[in-house]
């Protein structure tokens, strides 16, 4: 029965945040001075390590429980050609705490991310 309770506890609870809607805390910096054309975020390349073609920044995400999609989104917007995402934070369990053996290690709470603008 104390399985049960906490089961629908837990399933209440993560119902609830699911709703309220997701993202939040949200920070941008942008570095250019003059506004790119916006693109569809189809096209803008997402990335999980810096690339080696020759790029530069136009700007800085991060957010809270926001998505690599969102991430993408914005990128597009301001017309960058890629982004690169990292998911940093996460959950963990304090009985699990070696990274390889954490059932929460795929994890994350915050995403920063870079939009780029490659050189020609």
């Amino acid at each position: 029965m104390v399985n049960s309770i906490r089961v629908r506890v837990i399933s209440i609870l993560f119902l609830s945040g699911f709703l309220v809607g997701c993202m939040s805390d949200e920070a941008n910096r942008f570095y250019l001075k003059q506004q790119l054309p916006a693109k569809e975020a189809s096209e803008v390349e997402v990335l999980q390590a810096e690339p080696s073609q020759p790029y530069i920044v136009i700007a800085d995400f991060q957010a809270n429980n926001a998505t690599i999609r969102h991430m993408q989104k914005r990128a597009a917007e301001i017309g960058a050609d890629a982004v690169i995402v990292v998911p940093v934070g996460g959950w963990y369990s304090p009985d699990e705490v070696w990274a390889g053996q954490d059932r929460y290690s795929n994890t994350y709470t915050r995403l920063i991310a870079t939009a780029i603008k490659y050189k020609n």
